[in-house]
């Protein structure tokens, strides 16, 4: 594998984590089935417009920042990561999804738009590294869509703390990518 191809990998697997969180949360309380590709669709497009945004933001920046970009690309990740752990959720997360749900387009735009803040800065980090823009936004759409299907589902069935799990997870893991890079930047 290539070193851009471990990045990709990288940036999007905490991302099909966090998504898999949210969409935990509205199974748990109580998506109808008929809403679930509806769902999967508009996170999957907000997930990856979002990138888009990043890396129109931080490819400039990172080519007029040159080696600097790195580190702080590493930082970013690494307090996304710090947010994603420490947030605080109270139990009516998924209340509060679901009711977005039923917003009409505003309700949607929305969901969408805060269950992609983390992508917006997943693209400004990859603008950054300079991560390839068309394998990083189809496999952020992918994910996005798949993990939004399988949560809803699961979420249906298991608990809370299935939820809160796999958000904690995602923020360790963005915390280790940006320590990761940090240390390969300091060392090369």
């Amino acid at each position: 594998m290539t070193g851009d191809t471990l990045k990709l990998i990288a940036l999007v697997l905490p991302l099909g984590l966090d998504t898999f969180g949210v969409a935990l949360a509205l199974g748990i309380a109580g998506l109808p089935p008929g809403g679930r590709i509806h769902l999967a669709l508009l996170f999957a497009g907000f997930e990856t417009a979002m990138p888009l945004v990043g890396v129109a933001l931080g490819a400039p920046l990172g080519n007029a920042l040159g080696s600097a970009a790195e580190y702080i690309a590493s930082a970013l990740l690494i307090v996304l990561g710090l947010y994603m752990v420490l947030a605080n959720e109270n139990g009516g997360e998924g209340d509060r999804l679901l009711a977005m749900t039923q917003g009409g387009l505003l309700g949607a735009i929305a969901l969408g738009v805060s269950i992609s803040l983390d992508e917006l800065a997943i693209g400004f980090s990859a603008g950054l590294l300079r991560v390839p823009l068309v394998p990083l936004v189809v496999a952020i759409g992918v994910q996005a869509f798949v993990v939004t299907l399988v949560g809803v589902r699961l979420g249906s069935r298991a608990g809370e703390r299935l939820r809160e799990s796999a958000e904690q997870v995602a923020g360790a893991a963005l915390i280790t990518l940006g320590g990761t890079l940090l240390v390969l930047r300091l060392t090369s």
